[in-house]
């Protein structure tokens, strides 16, 4: 979205995708400082990228296309995880838990455990403690009906339970 919107953001990453990028020693670029917020530690940067990210999230309701048309990318799943725990936290609300339900058939053959399974973060499945709240924003992560638009990556909002 900012792509779209902010053409020096544009152009930057263009130039960052295409190699033309003015490089450091050590095959390393620049990144502009408006772009970036300073680490602190682990917590608090993690804190004020979601400030920055979404700083209303109490007057959520009222501006849904505008929060629903922000993200925040990670590098991992775990980290993913991590990031919507503390968002949904903060949305207005009482969560609503989904669990997965895992079973292990024969017991005596299993060499995993459920506590290990239900551990995992995997690429394209949700976590096995699922929280929601009341139109809070959501990404489909398979092709459920494509006719109908709905494919991997379509935001939505939860409306009810």
């Amino acid at each position: 979205m900012r792509a779209r919107l902010d053409p020096k953001f544009s152009k930057f990453i263009l130039r960052v995708g295409n190699g033309t990028e003015d490089e450091l020693p050590g095959n390393m670029i620049s990144i502009p400082s408006n772009i970036t917020l300073p680490y602190v530690d682990e917590q608090n940067s993690l804190e004020k990228l979601i400030t920055a990210v979404y700083p209303n999230l109490n007057k959520y309701t009222a501006e849904i296309d505008a929060m629903s048309s922000r993200a925040i990318l990670t590098t991992k799943n775990e980290f993913v995880d991590e990031v919507n725990s503390l968002l949904i936290h903060r949305f207005p609300g009482e969560v609503v838990r989904y669990y997965s339900f895992d079973e292990i058939l024969n017991e005596n053959t299993s060499l995993v455990n459920l506590e290990f399974l239900n551990s995992l973060s995997l690429s394209g499945f949700p976590p096995h403690d699922l929280m929601l709240k009341k139109d809070c924003p959501v990404i489909l992560l398979r092709n459920i009906n494509p006719s109908e638009g709905l494919c991997n990556g379509t935001r939505l909002i939860c409306r009810r339970f």
